[in-house]
């Protein structure tokens, strides 16, 4: 039987009926159209569908819609503004971050809730944080390199 599940998606309020045993990245994907968020090992193991929970990456493979009953879903598609990116999407951009960009989305949403947390990440911090995250194409190098390009991105926004 299916229940109304509420919660904060991408900035807006919205209520839909949800089934107890749908997964979060079928609710995105499948009945909201969010298809940035990536469909990959179906196990938890390649972080391709990682979204943001209250700025906290969670996979949502593993996540049922509707524990997220009241809580704030960020997605990948949130994060641009304006047909602008944002520093994290700026960062993979200019120090060439992505590779096939299958992975990419799952990445900057790490990253993303990393940089929240901690505007500032050393790369031992910038590894935990991704570790959740697979990518085949790199060896991380470039992917590292976008994740601090991004967080002084974000530091010169900041500054006065």
């Amino acid at each position: 039987m299916p229940r109304l599940l509420t919660l904060t998606l991408n900035g807006r309020a919205r209520s839909d009926a949800v089934a107890d045993n749908l997964l979060l990245l079928d609710y995105l994907r499948e009945k909201l159209g969010l298809t940035g968020t990536k469909t990959g090992c179906d196990g938890g193991e390649c972080g391709a569908c990682t979204v943001l929970i209250d700025d906290r990456p969670v996979l949502s493979c593993l996540t049922l819609a509707a524990s997220c009953e009241g809580r704030r879903i960020d997605t990948v598609e949130a994060l641009s503004a304006d047909g602008k990116l944002n520093a994290v999407q700026r960062g993979f951009h200019e120090k060439l971050g992505a590779q096939c960009g299958y992975c990419t989305p799952g990445l900057v949403m790490a990253s993303e809730g990393l940089l929240r947390r901690d505007p500032d990440p050393d790369e031992a911090a910038i590894r935990e944080a991704l570790a959740s995250n697979i990518c085949r194409c790199t060896g991380y190098v470039k992917i590292i390199e976008a994740v601090r390009h991004a967080a002084r991105l974000r530091a010169e926004a900041a500054a006065p």
